[in-house]
Formats: structure tokens, sequence, C-alpha cells
């Protein structure tokens, strides 16, 4: 079986939503839904293991798994000997430290001789050892925003995304100690045919990554213009440009970075451009 990839993703959550998303936009079809335990893929060597995300990192480690996409935090809290080969850039969080909403804070060194609760102990460990804060840590499994309110500890450090479930435990953020993201992980000794297939699966998965963060445009311009219009829309090597029917206009297309589009977007208008169309990217391939 040397020659199909098992990729283990997590089998409910967000996570798992996105990653599948993620391999439906790469053109990769497999089944998936509540109660599966595996899927082979239909149009590509792989097959898929649905597991709790903190087991993930043990399986590719153990090589059950040749590759997995887990949350950083979860691969960073673990100790299993994992490699990180690509970021993902989707189902983003922070881990942050809460206190109780009436408490005051001037600083992580509020919580030296103080006791905090998370399931994150390597983590929150390694950040109080770096500033210099002894703290006693309790580990705990779920429900870390009760631990406060039943006496347990008087701080946190938990996942946050929309910060709701703090304010509905009487808790507020106070401090940030690590952004995650989804990343994909493998295990440290691939053979030369499965890091064949890694290559082939992060080739597409880079150009669907690429066409999330640009966007086509077309635009008439008036020829006089052109020079400074274009200047503005580098593209991939640069735009194309094609005359219209109309004498003294031609048409313009060109990829832009979505992170420059509004930046620019007036410029190009104030230097004549009209008609602008912006268009969806499904996939860019260098």
């Amino acid at each position: 079986m040397s020659s199909i990839l098992r990729i283990a993703l997590q089998k409910s959550g967000r996570l798992s939503e996105d990653s599948y998303q993620l391999f439906k936009e790469c053109g990769i079809r497999f089944d998936y839904g509540t109660g599966k335990l595996k899927s082979v893929s239909s149009n590509f060597p792989a097959e898929f293991l649905f597991l709790r995300d903190d087991d993930i990192p043990g399986y590719v480690e153990d090589g059950v798994a040749d590759l997995g996409i887990v949350g950083e935090n979860v691969a960073v809290e673990s100790t299993h000997q994992v490699e990180t080969v690509h970021r993902l850039g989707f189902s983003k969080c922070r881990l942050s430290l809460a206190i109780p909403r009436g408490t005051d804070w001037n600083g992580i060194q509020d919580l030296d001789g103080k006791s905090i609760a998370t399931s994150y102990p390597r983590i929150l460990g390694d950040y109080l050892t770096y500033h210099n804060v002894s703290a006693e840590i309790h580990q705990i499994s779920g429900s870390v925003e009760i631990a406060p309110g039943i006496g347990l500890a008087e701080a946190i450090c938990d996942i946050v995304s929309s910060g709701s479930t703090l304010l509905s435990n009487g808790l507020k953020e106070v401090e940030v100690i690590f952004r995650s993201e989804a990343i994909l992980i493998a295990r440290t000794t691939l053979d030369a045919e499965k890091q064949r297939l890694l290559d082939k699966l992060l080739f597409r998965i880079k150009a669907v990554q690429a066409a999330k963060n640009n966007k086509y445009i077309v635009l008439n311009a008036p020829n006089e213009a052109l020079e400074q219009i274009t200047s503005l829309l580098p593209g991939m090597k640069s735009p194309s440009v094609m005359p219209l029917a109309t004498a003294g206009w031609s048409s313009v297309h060109s990829v832009i970075n979505e992170n420059d589009f509004w930046e620019n977007i007036e410029a190009i208008r104030s230097a004549g451009a009209e008609g602008i169309l912006v268009i969806p990217i499904e996939k860019m391939i260098y």
C-alpha cells in the first residue's frame, strides 16, 4: 500500500468541515459523513481516516497515517514528532488568558503566584517561563471557562474565536499567548513514492490558496492612461491589453491580490478606467 497516502482528518467540528472543503476545491472526492471511520478517494491515491483531533499527531508519528490536518495549537501542545509541511490558512483562532470581568489587569506579572486552568499546559508553561512568571497550572479537559466560577483557578487559558463563551461565563480576555491555524503535518520518514504524492497534493493546495488570495480584474481604459493603469496591475507577469472597437480605448485583463485591491482601485478609477469587473478565481497556477 505504499502508493496511497493515508490522511487523518478531525472527524467532526469546524476544522473537519474546512478540511473537507479544501479537498473538494482540490478536486479530490471521497465520502464524508457522520459515523464514518475511513474513506478512500475515488480519483486520487488517498485514504482518509476520521479521528479525534488530539489523536492525529500520534497516529501520524506512528505511521498509521502519513499526513494529518490539525490545529497548530494541537501539534505544538503534543509531544509527538511530526513535521509541519504546510500552513493552510483556515480555522484560525487564538489561545488566550482570561480572568473574571471585575478583576484588574496590569500585565502577565499579575498571574505570578496565581492558579490557571487550561487544556494546554505545555504552551502555557512555556509562555509563563519566557515571562518569568511562576503560576500553578491546573490541566483540565473541556469546560475550562467554569474554573474561576467554582474556585478551581483564578484565571484560564483557552482557545478563543469570538469571545462569546468567555463573556457568558463572566470572563474577559486579557492576553493572547498563541495564534493558531490549520496545518498539514506529516510523519518524518515518507518513502519516495509517498513524497511524490505529497508533492502532487501540495501543488493542488497551493493553487487553491493562491486563487483565494487573488482576483481576476477586467476593465476598459483610455490608451493615454494605459501606462499608469498597468503599473497598478502587475498581474502574474504583466497585464493583457487588447484594443476595443472604440478608437482610443483598450481592454485590460490582470490579476490583483485581494490585499491590494481596495487600495489600488481608486487610483485605477482616477486614472480613467471604466467598466471594472472583478471575478473570483477558482484555481491559480504559477
